[in-house]
């Protein structure tokens, strides 16, 4: 009876400090999940080691981890943490789905083949891992096995759009254009409001020679999603095979408005402007492709070439050397070489590339008498483009294509990063207040508040403070700052008596390592002490608090998609946290009406209550306040469809396209033709 007392009591003492640090796992999954759904990866990464490390025989960690990891292009460490998961736990699809994709990425094509089939085998009805079976098994040129699985698709699939765009690849793949067109012309009759299709019909007709009709079909393409780089690299194409130069650099030149970084629009860009005589120019796209792909020699030689017509004699031999190293039988390059020498004084240099050209040709005519050919890893070919991974250089002035593996869209159906996303139809986001903001595409878009400003020039923050809806994500070193700074503040609240600058702080850092609840506790207590900045912490309360309402749903049901625009009309009852951010901005008007973001994020609050017509009246204040508000506008002009006041609402979305918001054509289109 003594030992059973004894074992009872160790229970009772051991049991809490279990339930404490299962409390604490938890919390480090959540916090973990929050980061990864606001793409804050290294974050991430961070919250679920601590979970890893407290309870190594979970399997959901290594899971979001390896997804982490994935979003940041580490596809070895992810399909590592995901094999993880697998060992522990078999019997999840998605495990297998998300190791497939990185497999794919690998290009390991046997080993995705095995994890979408695996993955098929516990969702035999999910389409997105379907897709990326077929798309693996068309890549391995199986094409009657694929045809096979996109039938057993149609029985749970029946009008699937996506399904007919894969069964017209399969029939290019077997030279069938017949089957093609009927396939893509179907996929069109099932989804005439998807930009991809219209794009993959563009496409098959170009192939097919056909481009004033391609043409058309990218127009309608680029109506349909303005701001998709690859719709004006396609279109350009099509242009540049109809000899319309000027309106293929055009559309290089929107590609690059919605694309900076693009590859195929930089390269295509400098050869056409090239081709009109814009020779420095096009030094300046071809000097983007070497920044990022400094081994890339065609982009190089045409560097030289241009360099050479400039002037620039040193720099153009410099580049020809580098080509001519890696392509030592390449007579085109010797023979620009050895001018350029002659121009600069070079006589010893020129008449050395001059001698080794006697020599080649001595060779090729030895070659074609004995009936062989000399070594040469240059031939040209007669096609008028040449593909992405082409790395002959004889090909080095042909439009470049993309690979037939770059037109496939494998399906990630968690969160991913936001630039690669496709618009949907839905709000843009809150504002917040933090010190860290994305690059915009177009132009500056700092936001002046006079307020703020003051809040600066009081130092009451350790950083500069950013008002903004396009926060960024944080890299590890300033993750580790803000880590830091929470025990430094920490200090200073236990030892100040003015501990509302430090409470206020202490909350950003919080937040920005994705600690709504910490944030939420400080926010509260700095609102309980006041002072000038009072509408400052009830506005990062309400930040905080609508954050933590879209992670709690994430956590909730498992699902990683941003909510959309038709969710919004759901029969659910308002979310009783909504109201409390509500409050918060109400409070915030109150003491500051002149701000206009509080009316904007005011509205965004009554658009998820339901309450489209008082999220109208927000917009609107916030118009007034600030007439160059271009979120408003196309926040108030969903608001306004919503509410039925069709034409009022397209008015809005337009006056924010001309703000410079691009997406808000597509859906003036998209309402237009409902």
């Amino acid at each position: 009876m003594r030992l059973l007392r004894v074992l009872v009591l160790l229970v009772l003492f051991i049991l809490p400090f279990g339930a404490k640090a299962q409390l604490n796992t938890e919390r480090m999954m959540m916090i973990g999940r929050n980061a990864l759904y606001f793409e804050d990866y290294v974050l991430s990464i961070r919250y679920f080691n601590m979970v890893i490390g407290s309870r190594p025989r979970l399997s959901e960690p290594y899971f979001f981890r390896g997804l982490a990891k994935y979003n940041l292009d580490d596809m070895k460490g992810a399909a590592d943490d995901l094999s993880k998961s697998i060992e522990r736990n078999p019997y999840v699809p998605k495990y297998y789905q998300l190791r497939g994709l990185c497999h794919v990425k690998m290009e390991q094509y046997d080993s995705a083949e095995y994890d979408f089939k695996r993955a098929i085998y516990y969702e035999p009805q999910n389409v997105g891992i379907w897709n990326n079976l077929i798309l693996t098994t068309i890549h391995r040129e199986k094409w009657d096995e694929a045809e096979v699985m996109l039938d057993s698709m149609l029985l749970f699939a029946p009008r699937s759009a996506n399904i007919s765009l894969m069964r017209m690849q399969v029939s290019m793949e077997k030279k069938d254009t017949v089957s093609a067109r009927r396939w893509v012309d179907e996929a069109i009759s099932l989804d005439k409001y998807s930009s991809s299709v219209y794009q993959a019909r563009a496409m098959l007709l170009a192939k097919m020679e056909q481009y004033d009709s391609a043409e058309v079909d990218m127009d309608r393409a680029i109506e349909l999603m303005p701001n998709r780089s690859d719709h004006y690299i396609n279109r350009a194409l099509v242009r540049y095979y109809r000899e319309n130069l000027r309106g293929a650099m055009d559309d290089y030149d929107m590609a690059l408005n919605a694309d900076p970084k693009s590859f195929l629009g930089h390269y295509n860009r400098g050869l056409l402007r090239a081709q009109v005589g814009d020779d420095n120019r096009a030094i300046e796209d071809f000097d983007m492709v070497l920044s990022v792909d400094a081994d890339n020699m065609l982009a190089r030689f045409n560097r030289a070439i241009l360099r050479d017509r400039t002037g620039d004699l040193q720099g153009a031999i410099d580049d020809y050397s580098k080509v001519i190293e890696e392509y030592p039988n390449f007579e085109y390059g010797y023979q620009c070489r050895a001018k350029a020498r002659r121009k600069m004084g070079d006589s010893k240099g020129a008449a050395d590339d001059e001698t080794w050209l006697l020599k080649r040709q001595i060779e090729q005519y030895n070659n074609a008498r004995n009936g062989t050919k000399a070594a040469d890893d240059t031939l040209n070919s007669s096609e008028k483009t040449r593909k992405k991974s082409d790395r002959n250089v004889r090909n080095y002035n042909k439009v470049v294509v993309a690979d037939a593996d770059g037109e496939k869209e494998y399906l990630n159906t968690y969160r991913g990063k936001v630039q690669n996303r496709k618009v949907d139809v839905r709000l843009l986001p809150m504002y917040a207040m933090t010190y860290y903001e994305r690059p915009h595409d177009v132009g500056e878009t700092l936001i002046y508040y006079k307020p703020l400003s003051d809040v600066e020039t009081k130092k009451l923050l350790p950083y500069r403070l950013l008002l903004t809806n396009n926060e960024r994500s944080l890299s590890e070193s300033e993750v580790q700052r803000h880590f830091d700074n929470v025990d430094i503040h920490s200090k200073v609240i236990a030892d100040s008596e003015n501990k509302f600058p430090s409470y206020m702080a202490r909350s950003l850092d919080y937040y920005l390592v994705q600690d709504f609840a910490s944030a939420l506790n400080d926010l509260t207590d700095a609102i309980a002490i006041g002072g000038d900045e009072l509408w400052m912490a009830y506005f990062m309360r309400a930040s905080v608090r609508y954050k933590m309402i879209e992670s709690e749903a994430l956590n909730g049901s498992n699902n990683n998609d941003a909510v959309p625009w038709e969710s919004y009309s759901g029969d659910k009852l308002p979310n009783f946290d909504y109201q409390l951010v509500k409050g918060d901005l109400s409070q915030v008007i109150t003491l500051m009406p002149d701000f206009p973001q509080a009316y904007y994020n005011r509205g965004n609050v009554y658009a998820c209550l339901n309450d489209f017509k008082s999220a109208v009246v927000d917009y609107t204040e916030a118009i007034k306040l600030n007439d160059g508000f271009a979120e408003a506008y196309y926040n108030r002009g969903l608001a306004q469809i919503y509410l039925g006041k069709t034409t009022d609402g397209i008015a809005d979305l337009s006056k924010a396209g001309e703000l410079g918001l691009y997406s808000a054509y597509n859906i003036i289109k998209r309402f237009k033709d409902k």
